[in-house]
Protein backbone atom coordinates (compact mmCIF):
# COMPACT_ATOMS: atom_id res chain seq x y z
CA UNK A 1 0.00 0.00 0.00
CA UNK A 2 1.36 3.41 -0.95
CA UNK A 3 2.11 5.61 2.04
CA UNK A 4 1.25 9.28 2.45
CA UNK A 5 4.26 11.37 1.48
CA UNK A 6 4.10 13.44 4.68
CA UNK A 7 4.23 10.39 6.95
CA UNK A 8 7.44 9.45 8.77
CA UNK A 9 7.56 5.70 8.22
CA UNK A 10 11.17 5.02 9.22
CA UNK A 11 13.24 6.46 12.10
CA UNK A 12 17.01 6.02 12.08
CA UNK A 13 18.57 6.62 15.50
CA UNK A 14 22.17 7.07 16.58
CA UNK A 15 23.30 5.20 19.70
CA UNK A 16 26.04 6.80 21.88
CA UNK A 17 24.92 10.26 22.97
CA UNK A 18 21.43 9.87 21.48
CA UNK A 19 19.79 6.71 22.78
CA UNK A 20 22.72 5.58 24.94
CA UNK A 21 24.29 7.89 27.54
CA UNK A 22 27.97 8.51 26.72
CA UNK A 23 29.22 9.97 30.04
CA UNK A 24 32.77 10.31 28.73
CA UNK A 25 33.19 6.68 27.65
CA UNK A 26 34.42 7.60 24.18
CA UNK A 27 37.15 9.81 25.63
CA UNK A 28 38.16 7.15 28.17
CA UNK A 29 38.43 4.56 25.42
CA UNK A 30 40.41 7.01 23.28
CA UNK A 31 42.90 7.48 26.14
CA UNK A 32 43.46 3.71 26.20
CA UNK A 33 43.99 3.64 22.44
CA UNK A 34 46.34 6.63 22.53
CA UNK A 35 48.44 5.07 25.28
CA UNK A 36 48.69 1.85 23.27
CA UNK A 37 50.29 3.84 20.49
CA UNK A 38 52.58 5.85 22.77
CA UNK A 39 50.55 9.07 23.00
CA UNK A 40 50.61 10.06 26.66
CA UNK A 41 47.92 12.18 28.38
CA UNK A 42 49.11 15.69 29.20
CA UNK A 43 51.21 16.07 26.07
CA UNK A 44 50.40 18.54 23.25
CA UNK A 45 50.05 15.59 20.85
CA UNK A 46 47.41 13.98 23.09
CA UNK A 47 45.51 17.27 23.47
CA UNK A 48 45.48 17.83 19.71
CA UNK A 49 44.27 14.31 19.00
CA UNK A 50 41.61 14.46 21.73
CA UNK A 51 40.31 17.73 20.28
CA UNK A 52 39.91 16.00 16.92
CA UNK A 53 38.08 13.07 18.53
CA UNK A 54 35.66 15.50 20.18
CA UNK A 55 35.11 17.43 16.95
CA UNK A 56 34.38 14.25 14.98
CA UNK A 57 32.06 12.53 17.44
CA UNK A 58 29.64 10.44 15.40
CA UNK A 59 32.10 9.63 12.61
CA UNK A 60 33.20 6.04 12.00
CA UNK A 61 35.94 5.39 14.56
CA UNK A 62 38.32 3.70 12.14
CA UNK A 63 38.09 6.80 9.90
CA UNK A 64 39.01 8.96 12.89
CA UNK A 65 42.04 6.83 13.70
CA UNK A 66 43.16 6.81 10.06
CA UNK A 67 43.24 10.60 10.22
CA UNK A 68 45.06 10.66 13.56
CA UNK A 69 47.67 7.97 12.95
CA UNK A 70 48.06 7.87 9.18
CA UNK A 71 49.44 4.40 8.54
CA UNK A 72 46.74 1.77 8.18
CA UNK A 73 48.45 -0.65 10.56
CA UNK A 74 48.65 1.98 13.31
CA UNK A 75 45.08 3.08 12.67
CA UNK A 76 43.85 -0.50 12.95
CA UNK A 77 45.86 -1.01 16.16
CA UNK A 78 44.38 2.15 17.67
CA UNK A 79 40.87 1.18 16.61
CA UNK A 80 41.23 -2.29 18.11
CA UNK A 81 42.48 -0.81 21.39
CA UNK A 82 39.59 1.68 21.40
CA UNK A 83 36.96 -0.99 20.80
CA UNK A 84 38.52 -3.25 23.46
CA UNK A 85 38.59 -0.46 26.05
CA UNK A 86 35.04 0.65 25.27
CA UNK A 87 33.84 -2.94 25.53
CA UNK A 88 35.48 -3.28 28.94
CA UNK A 89 33.77 -0.10 30.18
CA UNK A 90 30.43 -1.43 28.98
CA UNK A 91 31.06 -4.80 30.63
CA UNK A 92 31.90 -2.99 33.87
CA UNK A 93 28.41 -1.53 33.92
CA UNK A 94 29.28 1.96 32.66
CA UNK A 95 26.52 1.94 30.08
CA UNK A 96 22.98 3.21 30.44
CA UNK A 97 20.17 4.34 28.16
CA UNK A 98 19.27 7.99 27.77
CA UNK A 99 16.16 8.45 29.97
CA UNK A 100 13.06 7.77 27.93
CA UNK A 101 14.95 6.30 24.96
CA UNK A 102 13.47 2.81 25.13
CA UNK A 103 9.99 4.22 25.67
CA UNK A 104 10.43 6.48 22.63
CA UNK A 105 11.51 3.53 20.49
CA UNK A 106 8.58 1.44 21.68
CA UNK A 107 6.13 4.26 21.00
CA UNK A 108 7.50 4.88 17.50
CA UNK A 109 7.21 1.21 16.63
CA UNK A 110 3.78 1.04 18.24
CA UNK A 111 2.72 3.76 15.81
CA UNK A 112 3.73 1.53 12.92
CA UNK A 113 7.07 3.13 12.15
CA UNK A 114 10.25 1.21 11.44
CA UNK A 115 13.15 1.95 13.81
CA UNK A 116 16.84 1.33 13.10
CA UNK A 117 19.78 1.88 15.46
CA UNK A 118 23.10 2.97 13.92
CA UNK A 119 26.59 3.55 15.29
CA UNK A 120 30.11 4.54 14.29
CA UNK A 121 31.48 1.68 16.43
CA UNK A 122 32.39 -1.78 15.20
CA UNK A 123 29.73 -4.50 15.27
CA UNK A 124 31.29 -6.22 18.31
CA UNK A 125 31.01 -3.03 20.38
CA UNK A 126 27.49 -2.32 19.15
CA UNK A 127 26.41 -5.81 20.19
CA UNK A 128 28.05 -5.40 23.62
CA UNK A 129 26.11 -2.16 24.20
CA UNK A 130 22.81 -3.70 23.14
CA UNK A 131 23.39 -6.71 25.39
CA UNK A 132 24.33 -4.53 28.37
CA UNK A 133 21.13 -2.52 27.98
CA UNK A 134 18.96 -5.58 27.45
CA UNK A 135 17.95 -4.25 24.05
CA UNK A 136 17.69 -7.63 22.42
CA UNK A 137 15.98 -8.90 19.34
CA UNK A 138 12.59 -7.36 18.75
CA UNK A 139 13.15 -3.88 20.17
CA UNK A 140 14.09 -2.41 16.78
CA UNK A 141 13.79 -3.56 13.19
CA UNK A 142 17.50 -3.46 12.43
CA UNK A 143 20.90 -2.40 13.78
CA UNK A 144 23.67 -1.13 11.52
CA UNK A 145 27.36 -0.23 11.84
CA UNK A 146 29.77 1.00 9.13
CA UNK A 147 30.99 -2.53 8.48
CA UNK A 148 27.47 -3.55 7.47
CA UNK A 149 27.40 -1.04 4.60
CA UNK A 150 30.83 -1.44 3.06
CA UNK A 151 32.79 0.50 5.66
CA UNK A 152 31.60 4.06 5.08
CA UNK A 153 30.08 5.47 8.25
CA UNK A 154 28.98 9.01 8.98
CA UNK A 155 28.90 11.63 7.53
CA UNK A 156 28.17 9.50 4.45
CA UNK A 157 24.48 8.64 3.94
CA UNK A 158 25.12 4.90 3.53
CA UNK A 159 23.66 3.65 6.83
CA UNK A 160 20.46 5.70 6.43
CA UNK A 161 19.98 4.53 2.86
CA UNK A 162 20.75 0.93 3.86
CA UNK A 163 18.14 1.21 6.62
CA UNK A 164 15.58 2.29 4.01
CA UNK A 165 16.51 -0.45 1.56
CA UNK A 166 16.72 -3.29 4.07
CA UNK A 167 13.61 -2.53 6.11
CA UNK A 168 11.46 -1.31 3.20
CA UNK A 169 9.59 0.63 5.86
CA UNK A 170 9.26 3.76 3.72
CA UNK A 171 8.43 4.50 0.11
CA UNK A 172 10.83 7.45 -0.16
CA UNK A 173 13.70 9.10 1.70
CA UNK A 174 11.38 12.01 2.53
CA UNK A 175 9.51 9.60 4.82
CA UNK A 176 12.65 8.99 6.91
CA UNK A 177 13.57 10.76 10.15
CA UNK A 178 17.17 10.74 11.37
CA UNK A 179 18.08 11.63 14.96
CA UNK A 180 21.51 12.06 16.52
CA UNK A 181 23.64 14.19 18.82
CA UNK A 182 26.44 15.25 16.45
CA UNK A 183 26.93 17.36 13.35
CA UNK A 184 27.96 14.16 11.56
CA UNK A 185 24.53 12.67 12.28
CA UNK A 186 22.93 15.78 10.83
CA UNK A 187 25.10 15.67 7.71
CA UNK A 188 24.25 12.01 7.25
CA UNK A 189 20.53 12.70 7.46
CA UNK A 190 20.60 15.71 5.14
CA UNK A 191 22.81 13.96 2.58
CA UNK A 192 20.44 10.99 2.58
CA UNK A 193 17.52 13.31 1.86
CA UNK A 194 15.66 12.54 5.09
CA UNK A 195 12.48 14.56 5.56
CA UNK A 196 13.23 15.17 9.24
CA UNK A 197 16.74 15.56 10.69
CA UNK A 198 16.58 15.95 14.46
CA UNK A 199 19.50 16.91 16.67
CA UNK A 200 19.39 16.05 20.38
CA UNK A 201 21.23 17.89 23.15
CA UNK A 202 22.21 14.85 25.23
CA UNK A 203 25.56 14.27 23.54
CA UNK A 204 28.55 15.83 21.88
CA UNK A 205 27.44 18.93 19.99
CA UNK A 206 25.44 22.05 20.81
CA UNK A 207 22.44 23.49 18.98
CA UNK A 208 24.44 25.85 16.76
CA UNK A 209 26.62 23.05 15.39
CA UNK A 210 23.62 20.78 14.86
CA UNK A 211 21.66 23.42 12.93
CA UNK A 212 24.70 24.43 10.88
CA UNK A 213 25.06 20.80 9.80
CA UNK A 214 21.46 20.53 8.63
CA UNK A 215 19.21 19.86 11.63
CA UNK A 216 15.58 20.63 10.88
CA UNK A 217 14.70 20.16 14.56
CA UNK A 218 16.68 20.38 17.81
CA UNK A 219 15.27 18.50 20.81
CA UNK A 220 16.24 18.22 24.45
CA UNK A 221 16.48 14.46 24.10
CA UNK A 222 15.28 11.51 22.05
CA UNK A 223 12.39 11.18 24.52
CA UNK A 224 10.83 14.18 22.74
CA UNK A 225 11.13 12.60 19.29
CA UNK A 226 7.74 10.82 19.03
CA UNK A 227 5.88 14.07 19.75
CA UNK A 228 8.13 15.96 17.32
CA UNK A 229 7.42 13.41 14.59
CA UNK A 230 3.69 13.70 15.18
CA UNK A 231 3.90 17.51 15.03
CA UNK A 232 5.99 17.33 11.85
CA UNK A 233 3.34 15.18 10.18
CA UNK A 234 0.54 17.46 11.33
CA UNK A 235 2.26 20.58 9.99
CA UNK A 236 3.01 18.84 6.68
CA UNK A 237 -0.65 17.86 6.36
CA UNK A 238 -1.81 21.41 7.10
CA UNK A 239 0.61 22.81 4.54
CA UNK A 240 -0.70 20.43 1.87
CA UNK A 241 -4.30 21.41 2.58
Amino acid sequence: MKQKQNRISLVVLDMAGTTVADDGLVEQAFDAAARRLGVEPGTPDHAEKLAYVRATMGESKISVFRHLFGEEARAQEANAAFEEAYGQLVAAGQCAPVPGAREAIERLRGEGRGVVLTTGFARVTQEAILAALGWGEGLVDLTLCPGDVGGRGRPYPDMVLAALLRTRAADAVAQVAVAGDTSYDMLTGSRAGAGMVAGVLTGAHEEGALRAAGATHVLGSVAELPDAVAEYELRATETES
